[in-house]
């Protein structure tokens, strides 16, 4: 793929967060693909899959996001088969946070219920539920 020089300003800045907003279509999962790609196989300071927090606005985004960087380590590891990290990445991938906002904290909840005093039981109610209340 070419990058335009904004994608790849916002696939190489290192050392802040960075908040990447474009219209549909534009190429922002590409470029976030990529740029997550770039953290994983840095020479110099590797970073492990499920060290990362990816966020999506939907489940079925976080599942096309987790594809795509399966996908795209896949490619990488074509280029080098001898990669013990890109091995690893994708031995790593299913244990990633790609999720929804709404996913990442009820994985927080769940795990500190002891901590806000709730049940451990808890569940979150359906629509109808939350309705009625």
């Amino acid at each position: 793929m070419e990058w335009t020089d904004e994608q790849k300003k916002a696939i190489g800045t290192k050392g802040c967060n960075l908040l990447i907003s474009a219209a549909a279509g534009s190429g922002k999962t590409a470029v976030l693909v990529q740029r997550i790609i770039e953290k994983l196989i840095d020479e110099e300071n590797p970073i492990d899959i499920d060290r990362l927090l990816i966020v999506t606005f939907t489940n079925a985004a976080a599942s096309e996001m987790r594809e795509k960087i399966g996908n795209a380590l896949s490619k990488e590891l074509e280029k080098n088969p001898s990669s013990k990290n890109l091995q690893k990445q994708l031995a790593l991938l299913n244990k990633a946070s790609i999720k929804t906002i709404h996913a990442f904290c009820l994985d927080v909840i769940k795990s500190n219920f002891e901590k806000i005093d709730i049940d451990p039981d808890f569940r979150i109610g359906d629509e109808t539920e939350c309705t009625i209340l």
